[in-house]
């Protein structure tokens, strides 16, 4: 049960939907992040830089943001649901490109603190061909997820236990988006 009342039923509205019902003027913006970040045009597809969300989302055990953006990432990788599995499991292992590798350290070095992005990372990225913009959202998607993670575990909000239930909401946000 969440710390406050959210005014919804938790297993209907889980994770950050409940947050959002009971603040919809935050929400707003939130959803208006996600949907920049996450769906907009970009060089990187949106299956990677939602699997930059599940990855931050592990790290930082959100069940719920893990387990809804693993799925996002899923349902838009063509090797699915496996791939983003080893990729959380396994980084140097995981059949990705070294460029998305890269980028995963540098999301990993900013859910320790932005201080651990260093120029090595940052040069290394560059090196398998990452530019600015991909670098930037990168940085921004994994603060932007730190944010969301402590918002939905800050309120204790429920989250589905099986990773089944998140795919209802993964094709909801590929078909409509994140709310905006």
């Amino acid at each position: 049960m969440a710390h406050i009342d959210l005014g919804v039923d938790e297993k209907e509205f889980p994770g950050i939907t409940g947050p959002m019902r009971y603040r919809p003027e935050t929400a707003q913006h939130l959803n208006g992040l996600a949907e920049t970040l996450l769906r907009a045009p970009h060089s990187l597809p949106p299956g990677e830089r939602e699997l930059i969300a599940a990855y931050v989302s592990g790290l930082n055990e959100c069940t719920f943001c893990c387990s809804s953006h693993s799925a996002f990432a899923a349902v838009q990788l063509d090797a699915g649901l496996p791939l983003v599995e080893q990729v959380r499991a396994d980084l140097d292992g995981a059949p990705i490109s070294a460029k998305l590798r890269a980028l995963l350290r540098i999301a990993g070095a900013v859910q320790q603190t932005g201080r651990a992005v260093t120029p090595e990372l940052i040069a290394a990225a560059r090196a398998e061909g990452a530019t600015d913009l991909e670098l930037h959202d990168t940085v921004l998607i994994a603060a932007a997820f730190c944010m969301f993670n402590r918002y939905v575990d800050g309120l204790g909000t429920f989250a589905p236990p099986a990773q089944e239930d998140y795919l209802p909401m993964a094709e909801r946000i590929v078909q409509q988006g994140y709310g905006v």
